[in-house]
């Protein structure tokens, strides 16, 4: 067997992993980047992840009405992986140019604590490594339905994105963010989509408001939604599955050509062996790490999905930045987990839902004095860019602490949401109050122009 050293081996070619192997690699210092496949090269983000997703999103509210609906999608889907093509070849060359990084292509496992081995088909490297950083992200989970993993129509969204065929019949098992994104834009390319969802209501997570002004979007373009549905079966028809289920004692049937589980992501940590290195798990299978990102072996650390934190690139950026200040020290060692505040998040559908911070019913819970600022986009008078745009659809509400005018979260279902979010959570982070918010000068026409007139709605 092969055998390499390292002062710093990264294994997974995630947006955090790949930051730090190329800081640290800059430096002079010997690093190895170790990615299961070369089609990941770059990541989850770029390759099955935002990239690809968002760039179908936007090809799909493109579509002319007389257009086929198979033909543009398979271009869109051409288009994209072209898209994704150059990225990851970019983020290939970004270590592989790099004299003191080395990138092998293999399955990761340990050996113990201080040795990993890495494995090519009948090829076998030895890696030793002063530092060790696991950044392999999350997998998408298929729940434990009846039928459903054994289905030939059972799709994941990683399947969606790169088949070129599109399905006329979509069923949905989940209604959050990633099961609404994929149903928001597989109707629009022309998809008959149902969307299955076990609570009561969709986005359980958000305001009853919210996600009420979210469904009658999706409704109103044409998407069916059963809540309180269980899912008792799957089985496969013909050239169709057909999904069961439950809802309020009444069963039901939904016909689909696809079968899309939408039901979450779990760390990926199947085949590491950790347990040869002394790495512990939480009990939801997450790799156990501090406030510094370090696990139960302080040389071994843990980036992104895989750590348990929430599930999102910029996470996992910041989480580079918490590990280079830890082996760099260009912060003291003293930047941690604990310095996130504010973290916005975004539901690309349209218009785009985005959202940080508290929710009004959490702030409630909490005890907090709560006033709530909140307008429907179509009745702003002083945003003009909705209409101008032709996107009138939405709801802007922000949740601000009554006694000292603290801005405790918001939710953006509007045009621009996505970078509308930021400017809030920017002040959320600095302590600009609503008040200042409402009061600053915008740019004309503009979305964040917006907030000068939701921020004076306050009413309780």
């Amino acid at each position: 067997m092969d055998t390499l050293h390292a002062d710093l081996l990264v294994i997974g070619f995630g947006k955090g992993g790949k930051t730090l192997a190329a800081v640290v690699g800059r430096t002079g210092r010997r690093v190895v980047m170790v990615e299961q496949s070369a089609a990941m090269y770059g990541g989850t983000c770029i390759n099955i992840g935002c990239v690809p997703t968002k760039a179908l999103i936007h090809r799909a509210s493109g579509r002319p009405q007389h257009a086929d609906p198979d033909k543009w999608f398979a271009e869109a889907v051409a288009s994209t992986a072209t898209l994704t093509s150059v990225m990851r070849d970019k983020n290939f060359r970004m270590l592989d140019t790099l004299d003191s990084v080395t990138v092998v292509t293999g399955t990761a496992a340990f050996l113990d604590d201080k040795r990993v081995e890495v494995v090519a088909g009948a090829d076998r490297l030895e890696i030793t490594a002063d530092t060790i950083v696991v950044n392999t992200g999350a997998e998408n989970v298929v729940p434990d339905i009846p039928g459903l993993r054994a289905s030939a129509h059972l799709v994941t969204g990683t399947d969606l994105i790169g088949s070129p065929d599109l399905p006329r019949r979509l069923a949905v098992i989940g209604a959050g963010y990633q099961g609404l994104e994929f149903a928001a834009m597989l109707h629009r390319y022309g998809a008959e989509v149902t969307v299955l969802e076990s609570t009561a209501r969709i986005l359980p997570r958000e305001d009853d408001d919210i996600a009420s002004a979210v469904r009658d979007i999706l409704q109103e373009e044409g998407i069916t939604f059963v809540t309180t549905a269980r899912v008792t079966r799957v089985e496969d028809a013909g050239d169709a599955a057909i999904v069961h289920y439950e809802a309020d004692g009444v069963a039901g049937t939904v016909p689909a050509d696809a079968v899309l589980a939408a039901t979450g992501r779990a760390p990926r940590t199947a085949g590491l062996r950790l347990e040869a290195a002394g790495v512990r798990t939480t009990a939801r299978g997450a790799i156990e790490v501090d406030e510094h990102l370090r696990t139960s072996r302080p040389h071994i650390f843990a980036l992104g999905d895989v750590n348990g934190g929430p599930q999102f690139t910029y996470i996992s950026l910041d989480d580079y930045r918490i590990v280079a200040d830890q082996l760099l020290g260009e912060g003291e060692g003293k930047r941690s987990t604990t310095d996130r505040v504010a973290v916005p998040y975004t539901l690309f559908m349209t218009p785009p839902l985005a959202r940080v911070g508290l929710t009004e019913a959490e702030a409630r819970a909490a005890g907090r004095p709560v006033r709530v600022a909140a307008k429907a986009v179509a009745d702003l008078m002083a945003m003009p860019r909705a209409s101008i745009v032709g996107e009138v659809r939405g709801l802007m509400k922000f949740v601000v602490d009554a006694e000292t005018d603290e801005i405790l979260g918001a939710a953006l279902l509007s045009v621009d949401a996505q970078e509308l979010i930021n400017t809030v959570a920017l002040a959320m982070r600095t302590g600009v109050t609503a008040s200042v918010l409402r009061d600053a000068i915008y740019t004309h026409p503009s979305s964040t122009e917006a907030f000068n007139e939701v921020l004076a709605t306050v009413v309780r």
